[in-house]
């Protein structure tokens, strides 16, 4: 019998259902406090009397803690199950979220930040393992869709409480943070209802039969060349995003620099269109990625962006910037949609907890220094410049590697494909 799931579809379970909310809503919840700062920083900015490439920092900071926080909580759930770390990592990060409204200087600040890059970068790899490997095979493309673009819905939420904290209420920046705690304490709620995953609990039971240890899984050669592509692979969707996503919004409310100066509601309804276009791209594309392929639908999406680079960078008025980054994050976040089951499926079983979400954050570091460049170029060469200078050589990068790469598109999780171990004892 083959280990391919069939195409029929499935209904979920309760259990799966709640394991995949549960990964959706952290996942949201984390995007939702990382873009609280994206839209704030010109306000934290004059807070603390210090400029706008300055304060990019805290973003960075952010960033380059993720794969500290995906290896920690990634191990630890690789050798103890996803739902205890899950919990964990969830109550961190809430916590370090809501003391950020309340920091007395830019120094403590970037120290907040810093931590909460921690518990962001766990938050992503044990969400998607554990939705992944609970969701049927045969449905896996749709919910990878729907759950990596918690991201663009958090980022959507965060710039509708802009618009009720800020230009409603007339709030500061620090409210953004202090209201943070609620939805992230529902994210915990659900999450403590789940039950373990049964392929981490095959997967540890064959790593205990053979004395096999995670450092063996890891360092085996295949595992980490797919390792290193994969951190090469990440690394171009990381800058694909932040590139078209982390500056925007300055871009829209600046007046130097070739910024258009819109008032900051009209640029935040405006990023509120294109999140929209995100979370329909993702579902989409990963839908239609369980029929097409994983690479087929990411090259798709890729190609498709690089035309729509004049409209998004270099348009000027309100309607055509609408247009413009609503057709982009379509594609960008079509492509993204895709990478839960694509770095899920490449992962073995024994190491799922660790693999996708280091894999992911190692490219996030590699593109951690995006927001300040772009900020950087912006200065020297105006925004237009600084988003096609950094969106167009990372659209080409996203196209090549995953031409280049493989794929495990559909494959069960828990079985002899799957474990890097399986061998060893007789399975």
């Amino acid at each position: 019998m083959s280990d391919i799931a069939p195409s029929g579809r499935q209904r979920l379970t309760r259990d799966q259902r709640s394991s995949f909310l549960a990964a959706l809503l952290g996942w949201t919840m984390d995007a939702f406090d990382y873009f609280i700062v994206v839209l704030v920083i010109k306000d934290i900015a004059d807070t603390f009397n210090v400029s706008l490439a300055e304060t990019a920092i805290i973003t960075t900071l952010t960033l380059v803690m993720r794969p500290v926080g995906a290896a920690l909580f990634g191990l630890w759930a690789d050798r103890a199950g996803r739902r205890v770390p899950l919990i964990a990592c969830v109550c961190f990060y809430s916590v370090v979220g809501f003391l950020c409204a309340f920091a007395p200087n830019f120094a403590t600040l970037m120290v907040l930040r810093l931590l909460y890059g921690i518990g962001m970068g766990g938050e992503w790899g044990l969400g998607a393992a554990l939705a992944m490997e609970k969701i049927p095979a045969s449905r896996r493309g749709f919910f990878s869709g729907v759950l990596q673009e918690g991201y663009s819905f958090g980022y959507l939420l965060a710039s509708l409480a802009f618009l009720l904290v800020h230009s409603t209420l007339g709030l500061n920046w620090r409210w953004m943070f202090a209201l943070s705690i609620i939805p992230a304490l529902i994210a915990l709620l659900v999450r403590l209802g789940v039950r373990e995953s049964e392929v981490w609990e095959k997967a540890a039971e064959r790593r205990k039969m053979t004395r096999t240890s995670i450092a063996q899984v890891l360092f085996n050669a295949k595992t980490l060349r797919r390792f290193i592509y994969l951190v090469l692979l990440m690394t171009a969707f990381n800058w694909m995003s932040h590139g078209t996503q982390d500056v925007y919004p300055t871009f829209l409310k600046e007046t130097a620099h070739g910024g258009i100066g819109l008032d900051p509601t009209t640029a935040t309804w405006i990023v509120v269109l294109y999140n929209i276009g995100a979370i329909v791209g993702g579902t989409v594309a990963g839908t239609l990625s369980q029929r097409f392929g994983r690479r087929l639908l990411i090259i798709f999406c890729a190609v498709l962006a690089l035309p729509i680079v004049p409209l998004f960078a270099f348009s000027t008025t309100a309607g055509m910037l609408c247009l413009g980054s609503f057709l982009m994050q379509i594609m960008v976040q079509g492509a993204w949609g895709v990478i839960p089951a694509h770095l899920t499926e490449l992962s073995p079983d024994e190491i799922r907890g660790f693999y996708p979400g280091v894999t992911y954050q190692l490219g996030n570091l590699l593109a951690a220094l995006n927001l300040p460049i772009q900020a950087a170029l912006a200065e020297r060469h105006g925004y237009p410049f600084a988003l096609t200078a950094t969106i167009v050589p990372v659209l080409i990068a996203v196209i090549v590697l995953s031409a280049i790469g493989k794929e495990r598109r559909g494959i069960r999780f828990g079985t002899t494909d799957t474990s890097a171990v399986a061998a060893k004892v007789g399975s």
